[in-house]
């Protein structure tokens, strides 16, 4: 399956306008994905779609707008993403009670030898991630991926082939047969994965054709050419580029001051707005002033 790449993230105002089509595509595919195994264990397997979404989810809530921080979120969740005849999962643990986890979670230490996907006479034992795993503590979540060779995806594929996930640990013993809508959804997977829910973002068209409102000095406030949005601008030095610790104090001062006039501005439109800013060391120093949602 081809790794997710930056380019495949949108910004944050551009996934706003499709965040609520994106979630419940990804909710209904989840639904497919999610096997339940006994009343406590529940795996759900993962591919571009669904670690996309985390990955926007995540730059929504943490607002990074940084090409750094979001190189970051994709290199880490690319980490889950299925090889080659591979399948890919997250393991949740779910315990309700606060006061029971603790101890829930020591019976289950060595879970990590006892989880397997099961395709006709065949075991494939799921692999763990290694760096999660200590000889006398768990987590609640775990990664884990099996390896799946020409038999077992031929067996996969077939409707007469019973496919289950087994747990048998000593302290926890459960399985459950996988759908024929699961298991069509797997398949996809190991012959590459169809591409993610959420289309490519489009080829982001720079600042020749943003609308410059305004100059403060060596600042501009500029209407991005994408997304074109009149309740959306943007306030950067004219020089493209500067990052932050570039920044001499009359330029910061210019931004500052082309920023509040831009603040005033908006607010004669709209009750209040908010100021977002990429001031990470290696982003250009650009701040965005949106209105309050």
């Amino acid at each position: 399956m081809r790794p997710l790449s930056p380019e495949d993230v949108w910004d944050l105002e551009s996934y706003e306008t499709r965040r609520d089509a994106f979630r419940r595509a990804v909710i209904a595919l989840k639904k497919v994905r999610r096997v339940s195994v006994g009343e406590h264990l529940t795996l759900v397997f993962e591919n571009r779609s669904t670690l996309l979404f985390q990955i926007q989810e995540m730059a929504r809530v943490e607002r990074l707008r940084s090409a750094e921080a979001i190189r970051q979120e994709v290199a880490a969740y690319n980490e889950l993403v299925p090889g080659e005849d591979e399948l890919s999962a997250t393991l949740f643990i779910e315990i309700t009670e606060l006061s029971d986890i603790r101890p829930a979670l020591d019976r289950l230490i060595g879970i990590d030898e006892h989880v397997a996907l099961e395709i006709g006479d065949r075991r494939i034992p799921a692999r763990f991630d290694e760096n999660q795993m200590e000889e006398d503590r768990i987590s609640a979540v775990h990664y884990l991926r099996f390896s799946l060779d020409e038999a077992t995806r031929e067996g996969l594929a077939d409707p007469a082939t019973p496919v289950r996930l087994r747990v048998d640990h000593p302290a926890y013993r459960a399985e459950t047969a996988l759908s024929p809508e699961t298991r069509a959804s797997l398949l996809e997977d190991l012959m590459g994965g169809t591409e993610t829910l959420l289309p490519p973002p489009p080829k982001p068209e720079r600042s020749a054709e943003d609308e410059e409102l305004f100059r403060q000095g060596a600042a501009r406030v500029v209407r991005p050419a994408s997304p074109r949005r009149e309740d959306h601008v943007v306030v950067e030095p004219i020089e493209g580029g500067v990052t932050l610790l570039e920044a001499g104090p009359e330029l910061l001062a210019d931004c500052q001051a082309a920023l509040q006039r831009a603040v005033r501005e908006l607010c004669k439109r709209h009750p209040s707005c908010r100021v977002e800013s990429e001031a990470s060391p290696d982003a250009p120093l650009r701040y965005h002033v949106l209105p309050e949602s």
